[in-house]
């Protein structure tokens, strides 16, 4: 009779890697995890490290965009307001300007106007969440302060030219702010502070030289249009984040699902293994048992 020398050792072997199993099973059926280690499934560990990286981007995109959409609908409200001022001055002037008003109420129409450059100043240098939306780069500064020591005064921009861009998971650059000095400032005849400045001026003797005074006018509501054609880019951008973040949002959803899939333990199917894996490292160490007892020696059956 012939007798396997590693037969004991295989069935040693094979009673750990059951063991193995069933730790494995009884670890995922408890979590309710199916990979609780590299060694699980290597294959699937990989996947879900890919898996949560994608999601962990889309959740900073989701969170800066939900940020910069607040920036975007203050600077959108801000501009609605200052159409509003600008509208308003272009009424007063038009009613100084039709040579009906006395000395005083002219003056008055200046004093008025002063006070609509005062309140679109603080328009223009609105902060959000500690940072000025109009002052390009640099935020820390109110981009605009006004210096009356000339008449007309002269309303000084403070920031800079930058533009700032959100990059969404899928390459789209959104651009997010529009610097003060484009919107308010523009060139020539866009300038907003420049025509309200004069318009003070302008009507601040009582005297009214009404040639000049339209022609202010005149610049004033070409500054009102430039100023609205800004606040179209706004609104772009607003459009353009609330739809990119609808998209990651969807996206963020799928790869939520997928990893939940990947990572989830199927309990009925597991639970099914860990039995079977249970019964047969019962068996093995009931035959490695009957082996290692005197009475039942593999050696002790041989012939002598």
């Amino acid at each position: 009779m012939r007798v396997d020398p590693f037969y004991t050792n295989n069935l040693a072997g094979s009673l750990d890697q059951v063991q193995s199993n069933v730790q494995q099973l009884t670890a995922e059926l408890s979590s309710g995890v199916s990979i609780n280690s590299l060694s699980d499934n290597p294959v699937g560990s990989g996947e879900n490290v890919l898996l949560l990286n994608q999601i962990q981007e889309d959740d900073s995109f989701t969170t800066s965009a939900s940020s910069v959409t607040g920036q975007l609908q203050v600077a959108d409200s801000t501009l609605g307001s200052v159409v509003s001022e600008l509208t308003s001055v272009i009424s007063l002037a038009t009613s100084a300007n039709n040579g009906t008003m006395n000395s005083s109420d002219v003056k008055s129409i200046s004093s008025q106007i002063s006070g609509i450059l005062d309140e679109v100043t603080s328009l223009a240098n609105t902060s959000y969440q500690g940072q000025y939306i109009f002052a390009g780069g640099q935020t820390s500064t109110a981009p605009f302060s006004t210096s009356t020591a000339t008449s007309p005064a002269i309303t000084t921009y403070n920031g800079d030219q930058d533009v700032n861009y959100l990059e969404s998971p899928n390459g789209q650059k959104i651009q997010l702010n529009v610097p003060g000095s484009q919107i308010f400032q523009g060139s020539g005849t866009n300038s907003v502070f420049g025509a309200l400045n004069n318009l003070v001026a302008d009507y601040a003797s009582g005297s009214v030289n009404t040639g000049q005074a339209v022609n202010d006018t005149t610049a004033l509501s070409t500054a009102l249009n430039y100023v609205s054609q800004q606040r179209v880019t706004i609104d772009n951008s607003i459009t353009q984040v609330t739809a990119a973040s609808s998209a990651v949002t969807n996206v963020q959803s799928q790869l939520t699902t997928a990893q939940t899939n990947l990572m989830q333990a199927d309990v009925a199917k597991v639970s099914t293994q860990l039995s079977l894996s249970e019964t047969q490292q019962t068996a093995l160490e009931d035959v490695i048992a009957q082996l290692n007892s005197s009475s039942n020696d593999l050696f002790s059956k041989l012939p002598a």
